[in-house]
């Protein structure tokens, strides 16, 4: 990947960061965002400068269609031109159905279906053929999970806006995939109240025998950044351990 340019959502912690410093170790430049947390921003971008590559380090909020143009600018006046785009950002209200209010609903929705849409359709005017989109998704996209409902609508909207734009983007050569990661150990489980359980499911082991790694996870997105890849389109890579043929 050396002399790739990758910019990766929501890239200064998680699933996040590993990303970042997978395509890093690979060679590829790297541009990420982050909305909160500037100290742990500043450490990833430490990190990967360690790893002797180009970094952008951008804080923006994704569900936001202005702030998601200064981040492709930014980017276009750096470097000019983006070769992967990892739509990993989320957020969500942890309620159901019948508790959730629209505010909740709006703020899920924008940051987690309409920013990688908008990002990936401004983005892509930067790419060129053999580019990569990867969507990250989640099991409550198919699977019911306790007070998961905006957020699992909202992983189920993602793979839909996957296989749409890998068609619309075709033409172009870009290609389109989501990976859809299983229960992860990252600070992203702190926002499931214990009485919930989601701390237990996570920890429990898959067949494979222990829990998904958010390392592995990333390369995942790697391989499917990778020339290997090429056939691959409009399809949702599951890193679970096989955890979701026991558990659906």
């Amino acid at each position: 990947m050396s002399g790739k340019v990758a910019l990766i959502t929501g890239g200064s912690r998680g699933i996040g960061r590993a990303i970042c410093l997978e395509l890093a170790r690979r060679g590829a430049d790297i541009c990420f965002n982050y909305l909160r947390g500037h100290t742990s921003a500043r450490a990833t971008e430490e990190e990967l400068q360690s790893l002797g590559v180009q970094t952008l380090r951008h804080r923006a909020n994704v569900a936001n269609p202005e702030a998601i143009q200064e981040l492709v600018t930014a980017i276009s006046e750096k470097f000019g031109r983006i070769d992967i785009l990892v739509n990993n950002a989320a957020s969500g209200v942890m309620r159901s159905s019948l508790e959730l209010e629209e505010k909740h609903w709006d703020w899920t929705q924008d940051i987690n279906v309409k920013g990688p849409w908008l990002l990936t359709s401004k983005a892509a005017k930067l790419m060129d053929s053999d580019a990569r989109v990867i969507n990250l998704s989640s099991p409550g996209s198919g699977r019911v999970l306790p007070s998961y409902f905006a957020v699992g609508v909202s992983k189920a909207a993602l793979e839909a806006v996957t296989r749409y734009m890998a068609i619309d983007l075709a033409p172009k050569g870009i290609s389109v995939n989501a990976v859809s990661a299983g229960f992860v150990q990252t600070d992203a489980l702190d926002a499931f109240p214990d009485e919930l359980g989601i701390r237990d499911v996570a920890s429990r082991d898959t067949p494979a025998g222990r829990a998904v790694t958010a390392e592995e996870v990333a390369k995942v997105v790697a391989m499917l950044c990778s020339p290997d890849a090429e056939m691959i389109r409009g399809q949702v890579i599951v890193v679970d351990g096989g955890e979701m043929l026991l558990h659906r």
